[in-house]
């Protein structure tokens, strides 16, 4: 057995996705991370980052093979994956659909087929991880963007995931938010690869870097050497 710390929590082999439209996203992407690494994964806009994330759980499947844990991303494997995996868009309004924040949040956990009990306990406990507790019975579609983010955040934590994807978690939020946002994804002791443009948030946060420009990964390290090389950073529209 593969020791606890060196166990592969993500394996991309040879990933290549193009869009309906034509646009070749991804092309021959190789990537692993390791159990309990945090990883920032930055490069321009319409570098192909998200189009990546969006593999490890299995809402794109391209060319080439993904693993989570060592089990395939396939259409079989999605209800395992999707359980070990949690994708938490840019956007919140993309991720919150029903009329109270309880249903929200409860919604991964009626689908594990939890019992009543246990819904309940992963609903508390995920609204008071991300401080929204006492929200149950609120709208989140009145809600500020900041507690939409949190609530978002929410119904994933509420499931157990292993390994989190988070898509620009900061993004638009105010200077006290976005610290808030930092320390809160930077106290959870799982796998993450967070998608952002916030070298500060990457350094606080993650110990690699992975960069991506034009469907490939142009660099791949310890974050404080990439994060360093100015000339890295400007080709790849990070400064």
């Amino acid at each position: 057995m593969i020791p606890l710390a060196q166990e592969i929590a993500v394996r991309v082999d040879d990933l290549s996705y193009r869009y309906p439209d034509g646009h070749q996203a991804l092309i021959g992407i190789d990537l692993v991370v390791r159990r309990g690494e945090s990883v920032a994964i930055m490069g321009p806009n319409g570098a192909g980052k998200s189009t990546l994330m969006l593999h490890l759980n299995g809402i794109l499947q391209g060319d080439g093979r993904v693993e989570i844990l060592g089990t395939e991303v396939n259409k079989k494997n999605l209800g395992r994956v999707r359980e070990t995996v949690g994708l938490v868009f840019q956007d919140p309004d993309d991720q919150l659909f029903s009329p109270t924040v309880r249903e929200d949040v409860a919604f991964g956990p009626l689908n594990q087929r939890l019992s009543p009990e246990l819904v309940n306990q992963s609903v508390e406990r995920a609204l008071e991880w991300v401080g929204m507790e006492g929200s149950e019975n609120r709208s989140p579609h009145h809600m500020s963007f900041g507690e939409k983010k949190r609530v978002s955040l929410a119904t994933v934590l509420s499931m157990g995931p292993e390994i989190l994807v988070l898509d620009e978690p900061v993004a638009n939020l105010d200077p006290r938010g976005r610290r808030e946002l930092i320390e809160l994804i930077g106290s959870f002791d799982v796998t993450k690869l967070i998608v952002t443009h916030d070298l500060e948030m990457a350094r606080d946060i993650c110990g690699r870097a992975v960069i991506i420009d034009r469907g490939r990964i142009v660099a791949d390290g310890r974050v404080g050497p990439i994060l360093g090389d100015v000339g890295l950073l400007s080709r790849s529209g990070l400064i």
